[in-house]
């Protein structure tokens, strides 16, 4: 039996990844430090996870150096997911992407490096945003890092900072590069939950520019399974390493939200084209062979099937999200000087 700390379980992946311990792993205790911002919510984990005498929930900020120093210490393991991670929010208050990506990185390093007694493994969630738009294809792990948004850059700067102190102290870190995450219970701020509600709801699905920048859109239960591969393989194979989790395809915005109007029976003009988004990248696709050779893991799930399970679930789930649809878009100021929503 391990104990598994993770940072930003009450959000969106952090959570799907929570409940595929309790599934997959029932004899794990788990605990999640979450600060509950606006995308983070508890109702995210069901009662059956919550009321279990294996489950713990501290609520606090991971740069909190007390608390994280205190909670790192009792755990075998750490996965750090904890993060702000909206592109077009960092566009907006940037500041607070860089206090919580980096700052709350290296007070979580800091933690691993104090328990070096005690963590067997330190698993940092990074994103494949740090490589901004693809220069080749697919993008493996040694594409250079071109972040284009402060997002991508705070992101940048925690991915390198892990690797940072793995070279320095010898931390038991590995990274995970996720590609484009879909799936139940994502804040409707992210593309997909955002077209599927308004398709739902009638409103428009509002695509940015010609909707062909084009991304790797990956199901987040085939990223849980690779995260858990990521703790259980032997660590001599995977330590230090940064490893993408990618399907090898790519789909464009506007094709992508064709395919949901599809799925959900709307019009294609219920589609509306509004100015790009500053910073966008223009095309992600990532490599898998990486993550097949180090941990023996491949998506399942083709994109195809992932909406059809996400469609079903915020279809039957809209008061989950009823309370968010004020949320949708953000306000970004342009470098003319006007607002524009995106």
């Amino acid at each position: 039996m391990k104990t598994v700390l993770v940072t930003g379980g009450a959000g969106f992946i952090g959570s799907n990844f929570v409940r595929y311990l309790h599934h997959e792993r029932p004899d794990y205790r788990v605990i999640v430090l979450d600060a509950l911002t606006y995308a983070g919510n508890l109702d995210n984990l069901p009662p059956a996870v919550r009321e279990s005498k294996q489950f713990e929930f501290w609520h606090g900020n991971v740069t909190n150096g007390e608390i994280v120093n205190t909670l790192v210490a009792r755990s075998d393991v750490v996965v750090h997911f904890a993060a702000e991670s909206h592109v077009a929010r960092s566009i907006f208050d940037n500041r607070i992407f860089f206090e919580t990506d980096v700052v709350g990185t290296h007070v979580v390093a800091n933690a691993v490096l104090k328990a070096a007694d005690k963590v067997e493994r330190f698993i940092h969630i990074s994103t494949s945003e740090v490589y901004g738009t693809a220069l080749e294809s697919p993008m493996t792990e040694e594409h250079p890092l071109n972040p284009t948004t402060p997002y991508a850059a705070a992101k940048t700067g925690a991915d390198r900072l892990v690797y940072s102190y793995w070279q320095t102290y010898g931390i038991p870190a590995v990274i995970i590069r996720p590609f484009n995450q879909y799936g139940p219970h994502q804040h409707l701020e992210k593309v997909v939950p955002r077209f599927i509600t308004s398709g739902l709801c009638g409103s428009p699905l509002t695509v940015h520019g010609d909707g062909a920048s084009s991304r790797d859109w990956g199901f987040v239960g085939d990223t849980c399974e690779a995260i858990d591969k990521a703790i259980h393989v032997p660590l001599e194979r995977v330590v230090g390493q940064a490893i993408n989790l990618g399907t090898g395809r790519d789909v464009a915005v506007r094709d992508l939200a064709t395919m949901l109007i599809n799925r959900l029976g709307v019009s294609p003009s219920c589609i509306q084209r509004v100015s790009d988004r500053p910073g966008q990248v223009d095309r992600h696709i990532g490599s898998t062979q990486k993550a097949k050779a180090l941990l023996d893991w491949e998506p399942t799930t083709s994109l195809e099937d992932g909406l059809d399970i996400t469609i079903d679930w915020y279809s039957r789930n809209r008061d989950w999200w009823r309370t968010q649809q004020w949320m949708k878009l953000v306000p970004v100021r342009t470098r003319e000087g006007c607002i524009e929503y995106h």
